[in-house]
């Protein structure tokens, strides 16, 4: 397995609820970076803005702690984040704003934080009937953006 690559930088727009924009803090033009490890709800799914939202208030405009190991199919960086000691994904998806992901028999690295915020019926877990976002996608197909 690479070595993760680790970097600082700065938080300058969030898309959605699991993608975001980081300066790093050398001066380059900000990177496109995809959180590793849960799934967050498309913007035109129920709960989309609000993990956006949330993603946001987390984030924009603070010193971030970029920690990747590889690159998604759209040249992304896989990435962990953390602000300051907080891990980002861990915060979203135990405030009920994201799945943790999951493949083959895993439940993923936030099963524990999942399982918590679906206990306390937080956010997208208040929803009995809320559909992971690899099942909207297949359904529906991608957001189409604003016009």
């Amino acid at each position: 397995m690479a070595q993760a690559k680790v970097w600082l930088g700065l938080v300058t727009r969030v898309s959605d609820g699991d993608t975001l924009w980081i300066k790093p803090v050398e001066g380059a033009a900000p990177i496109k970076v995809r959180l590793l490890g849960l799934d967050a709800p498309e913007l035109c799914q129920a709960g989309g803005e609000a993990a956006r939202a949330a993603l946001q208030q987390l984030v924009v405009g603070k010193p971030v702690q970029v920690k990747s190991n590889f690159q998604d199919t759209y040249g992304r960086d896989l990435a962990r984040l953390r602000v300051g000691e907080r891990d980002v994904g861990a915060a979203l998806v135990s405030a009920g704003h994201a799945w943790s992901s999951r493949w083959r028999n895993s439940k993923g690295p936030y099963a524990v934080q999942e399982m918590s915020a679906r206990s306390a019926r937080l956010g997208l877990f208040a929803d009995p009937a809320a559909e992971l976002p690899r099942d909207f996608r297949e359904r529906h197909g991608p957001c189409q953006p604003a016009r």
